[in-house]
């Protein structure tokens, strides 16, 4: 199981972690004005490819392993 976090501060709402995650596991969501993408499946879910933390250029996504 893999436990992915984002950080909505660092986020700058690019959505490149979206397009590239391949079980369409995070989502773009808005709140208080603020845009940011935040893990929205399920952690046994998650192939833990890394593709969306690498593709982070702000560094706002971590993974580890449960």
């Amino acid at each position: 199981m893999y436990i992915v976090t984002i950080d909505e501060e660092k986020c700058q709402a690019c959505s490149e972690c979206i397009d590239v995650c391949s079980q369409s596991m995070i989502a773009m969501v808005e709140e208080n004005g603020k845009k940011y993408a935040m893990f929205s499946g399920d952690p046994d879910d998650c192939l833990g490819c890394y593709s969306c933390q690498e593709m982070c250029d702000e560094g706002a996504i971590e993974i580890t392993e449960y």
